[in-house]
């Protein structure tokens, strides 16, 4: 209900303007009045009105005054001005002053009424539209925070060149210039109860970046729920060198003591080159998980060098080759793999066990973790994978160990030999995802691994493996069907479809559209409109569904 406020030097015409209209049943509250600008002022103020009707004419500050303050003070007061003057200079100078509505005395209360619920629909009107322009900034800035986070999370990876990156930081107005860098990879653990968990998840959160930001210029982007990625920027070595005892133990401690909950800090080496953020994360990851180990010491430590003890320098092993193994590899060529893969565990002779316990818990954790997101259905992989750690501690030399991994690994190729018939229904399952959402921009090979709950790597590579495409090229190909779909069967424009598909960027749409069908859009509707009939290029895209 809009609120209306009468600025009029005669009472009559107050009085008759507020008794002869019935308020409420309009649609409208009647505020109050007053008889001159001066007096209105402070009223308005009080009373905050949607409109304001207001004569010329007025002693100590007439209704033009009034409309240009109120403009300047209250820009959403839309003000209808009531005339007795049917003169064009009072006209334009109401106009020009930002005036809605400008009528001439005397004026019926059905015309009035008129007047009212014409300027209270162009209210509405504004209003619908000052929520679709927010709405379309959110999307905006949501784009960017995504697109933000995932050049972050390349870097880390070491999926994209420098070149690349700064191009792309360009575009995002993202500083990545800086003379040295180093990682810090952060595991929180908030220890409230579950209804105030969500409240002191976000107090943590906004504690670790106003301590960052006091000590250090930062990035930062989200690798999980409880785990954040910081990339540290500084002028030198030696300004980062000292920020494990300075910045992440103060801040493992205040979070603590402050609100109840547990930080641990893993810390990567100091870099001088961008594509160091890879070798560095990978660092900051292992020392994170260091921490995880029985006896190991608890907190962020002070060494960005890492090391390893009496006997020299630490060796780790690459993950990749024994994912590889589990997801391809045969029973048979478990043992040859096992003593090839892990050929360091042959000179364990009961010395440095740290060491040699540490490689066996970081392999049965990639085991473990690969098995809970490949097979989360199967009702024994719990038991098994509680059992097989409990073995760890018992092992004391290299023969023992090797026995341990081959157990391992052979049990979990039995329940991957036995669950391959369920790669159907996840492959199901991830198409069934794209054809709903493919129409949201920051779709990505991230929310489709959250929405199955698997990983982001090991869907993808079975993605590939069972269909022959990536998902990439599958999402692409769904896209470009369904805007063909659009084009022959709506006449909206090309950058409407283009947003409706799924793409902010109706240039790169455009030039999608044509690498995948050999057509411009333009040129594939005309075709439409004189064959009637559906071309190979939407045919082969229907196909995807």
């Amino acid at each position: 209900m809009k609120k209306v406020f009468l600025v009029d030097d005669e009472i009559v015409i107050r009085e008759g303007i507020r008794d002869r209209i019935a308020w409420n049943e309009e649609g409208f509250e009647y505020c109050g009045d007053a008889p001159d600008g001066e007096l209105a002022l402070p009223l308005i103020e009080e009373t905050k009105p949607d409109i304001v009707i207001t004569d010329i004419k007025m002693p100590f500050m007439d209704g033009l005054e009034l409309s240009r303050i109120i403009r300047e003070r209250f820009p959403s007061i839309k003000i209808i001005i009531l005339s007795g003057h049917d003169e064009f200079e009072y006209a334009r100078e109401a106009l020009r002053t930002g005036v809605t509505e400008y009528c001439l005395k005397p004026v019926s209360s059905a015309d009035l009424i008129k007047l009212l619920q014409d300027v209270s629909a162009l209210i509405d009107r504004e209003e619908r539209e000052r929520e679709e322009m927010e709405r379309l900034k959110r999307r905006v800035s949501d784009g960017v925070r995504h697109s933000r986070e995932k050049l972050l999370s390349d870097l880390c990876s070491g999926l994209v060149t420098t070149s690349e990156a700064m191009q792309t930081a360009a575009k995002l107005q993202l500083n990545l210039v800086s003379k040295c860098y180093a990682v810090v990879l952060s595991e929180q653990e908030c220890m409230a109860d579950a209804p105030e968990a969500e409240e002191v998840c976000r107090r943590l959160e906004e504690l670790m970046h106003g301590r960052f930001g006091e000590t250090a210029s930062y990035l930062s982007f989200k690798r999980s729920k409880k785990e954040t990625v910081w990339i540290l920027q500084g002028d030198s070595a030696a300004q980062l060198q000292d920020l494990g005892e300075k910045l992440l133990k103060p801040l493992a401690e205040e979070a603590h003591t402050a609100l109840s909950s547990r930080v641990r800090f893993g810390l990567g080496s100091i870099q001088d080159r961008l594509q160091g953020l890879y070798p560095s994360f990978q660092e900051a990851e292992e020392s994170l998980k260091r921490q995880l180990l029985p006896g190991s010491p608890q907190g962020p430590g002070g060494d960005w060098q890492g090391g390893g003890e009496a006997g020299g320098p630490l060796r780790y092993l690459d993950r990749s080759p024994l994912i590889r193994f589990l997801k391809l590899g045969s029973p048979a060529a478990v043992p040859s793999f096992v003593r090839e893969y892990a050929a360091c565990l042959s000179e364990w002779d009961g010395s440095r066990s740290f060491y040699y316990y540490y490689l066996l818990h970081d392999m049965t954790a990639t085991v473990s973790q690969l098995a809970k997101e490949s097979y989360p259905e199967h009702e024994r992989i719990e038991d098994m994978l509680q059992a097989l750690q409990s073995q760890v501690g018992l092992i004391q030399r290299a023969d023992e160990a090797y026995r341990y991994l081959e157990g391992m690994i052979g049990a979990f190729l039995q329940v991957r030999d036995g669950n391959a018939d369920k790669y159907s229904g996840l492959i199901r399952r991830v198409k069934d995802y794209m054809h709903a959402n493919y129409g949201q921009s920051e779709l990505s090979l991230q929310h489709i691994a959250e929405h199955v709950r698997m990983s982001p790597s090991y869907i993808s590579s079975v993605f590939s493996s069972e269909t022959g495409q990536t998902i990439t090229e599958y999402l692409t190909g769904l896209r470009i069907g369904k805007a063909m779909e659009l084009l022959r069967s709506t006449h909206a424009k090309s950058y409407e479809i283009a947003y409706q598909v799924g793409y902010q960027d109706s240039h790169y749409f455009s030039n999608l559209f044509k690498k995948s069908t050999g057509m411009t859009t333009r040129e594939f509707r005309r075709n439409q409109a004189q064959s009637g009939h559906p071309d190979e290029g939407e045919e082969r895209h229907a196909a995807l569904s």
